[in-house]
């Protein structure tokens, strides 16, 4: 599987940049229609993937190249080929949270209600860069001998990548129900059910991962970040419905 999808002269053009983009570009679309739906103005939706993008694409990166550390300072230019790949969800998801929180200060913002809004786009943007990942042979699974199996890294595979492309569809599909359905005084929940579903699915699909996985005694970083989002999802549904009970 070709990692370049065509040549502008001598300079190839990365299908994982191209799915980068792609994933971008949907979640603008998702936010800008979400927003108008709300009575929001129409560049609200793409100011805040802008620069949520900006910062989750910094978080991502340096996740990166601090797992790969080794490898960079041998090689400093290559920091900058992001179209070649080298993102660490987790550390993308974190930067991007950091600049919702200052979006949400500097807008005078509910937090949570806007972590609701913002949420529902995530999964989008994240399955095509799954499929960015699988088109760049990165990110592959573990050996594998079944029907749907792939060729990638000189043997066949699990195709993990598309496993967590079709999850995060699966999970924008329930968001995007569940944002419709909640209720004015449910601040929070929609964050929570993502913060829920998505780490339990990629801490069992770690366990189909063949590539190297940095961690600790045994359990992949993404693993116990996993587990860690779960706890923090559980605590905000409880919080939330906590605060439901009261009203």
């Amino acid at each position: 599987m070709d990692p370049v999808c065509l040549y502008i002269g001598a300079r190839p053009v990365y299908w994982y940049g191209i799915m980068v983009a792609l994933g971008f570009l949907a979640c603008v679309a998702h936010l800008t229609i979400l927003g108008i739906r709300e009575g929001r103005p129409p560049s609200f939706g793409s100011d805040l993937a802008f620069w949520m993008m900006l910062s989750g694409i910094l978080g991502a990166r340096l996740a990166y190249i601090a797992a790969n550390i080794n490898y960079y300072l041998q090689d400093p230019w290559a920091i900058i080929r992001v179209d070649q790949g080298g993102l660490i969800y987790y550390g993308g998801f974190i930067g991007a949270f950091l600049a919702g929180i200052v979006f949400a200060r500097i807008q005078r913002l509910n937090i949570l209600a806007l972590a609701d809004y913002v949420i529902t786009a995530l999964p989008l943007g994240h399955a095509f860069g799954r499929i960015g990942c699988f088109l760049n042979g990165c990110c592959y699974g573990t050996p594998a001998d079944v029907p749907w199996s792939v060729y990638q890294q000189g043997a066949l595979r699990h195709p993990v990548q598309l496993y967590e492309a079709l999850l995060n569809l699966i999970i924008y599909i329930l968001l995007i129900l569940a944002y419709r359905r909640r209720k004015q005084n449910e601040n929070g929940k929609i964050l929570a059910i993502y913060c829920i579903i998505y780490p339990l699915g990629r801490f069992l699909l770690e366990f189909l991962r063949g590539d190297e996985r940095l961690g600790w005694h045994g359990f992949s970083y993404a693993k116990i970040i996993s587990l860690g989002l779960m706890a923090a999802g559980l605590t905000i549904w409880l919080a939330v419905s906590k605060r439901n009970c009261r009203q």
